[in-house]
């Protein structure tokens, strides 16, 4: 149970600092309510758990790979970012309460995220030092490779820790929803727009 409260901890803290994905989860909790911003949140969470299996159970082929191919992955994440912020910066304010529209974007709203984390490969190199400095994700003392079980109970504590940090994020942005006038989230609109979009030209012109 250790290595699952630990996982909690790396999870919390690896997806707390608010970064694209964070603004996109409060935007669209704004817009949309909590179960979208909630489910956008474990589109990332989901992304941190698979980066996390493969630090943990070993995988350092298919890290290997990833890293090095991290500059088309930048790109393709950078394009996207840049979309988001400009559909973001053009949106109409949603008004009233979460309706139809908004539960119908679940899908996409997971996925979306889930995409975005996983253009980052880069952070499977924080889950790889972490394990290492915690013994898992290297050979155990017998030889026998990475110690499978407490890996998979870190692996799930990562998601869990991830999506609480989620959870208590959209339950934020959900209370100040009602709270907010259309003029209000027009602006919200525009400033999450510009500042997507400058993630993306940000990720596009990394070297």
């Amino acid at each position: 149970m250790l290595e699952l409260v630990r996982g909690l901890v790396i999870g919390f803290s690896i997806a707390a600092p608010v970064g694209p994905i964070g603004l996109l989860c409060i935007r669209r909790t704004l817009a949309h309510g909590r179960a979208v911003g909630f489910v956008s949140g474990l589109g990332a969470a989901t992304a941190d758990a698979m980066y996390g299996a493969i630090a943990g159970f070993g995988l350092t082929a298919l890290s290997t790979l990833l890293v090095q191919g991290q500059g088309p992955l930048r790109l393709v994440g950078g394009g996207f970012l840049c979309y988001l912020g400009v559909r973001t910066f053009l949106a109409r304010p949603a008004t009233g309460p979460a309706g139809a529209e908004g539960r119908r974007g679940l899908a996409g709203a997971y996925l979306s995220t889930l995409g975005l984390t996983l253009t980052n490969p880069s952070t499977i190199l924080s889950f790889v030092a972490i394990f290492a400095g915690l013994g898992l994700g290297t050979a155990s003392a017998g030889g026998a490779g990475p110690r499978l079980a407490p890996a998979a109970l870190m692996v799930s504590g990562v998601f869990l820790g991830s999506a609480l940090w989620w959870l208590i994020l959209a339950g934020i942005a959900g209370a100040l929803r009602s709270r907010l006038t259309t003029g209000t989230m027009q602006w919200i609109n525009c400033v999450s727009g510009l500042i997507l979009a400058g993630f993306g030209v940000a990720a596009l012109i990394a070297r």
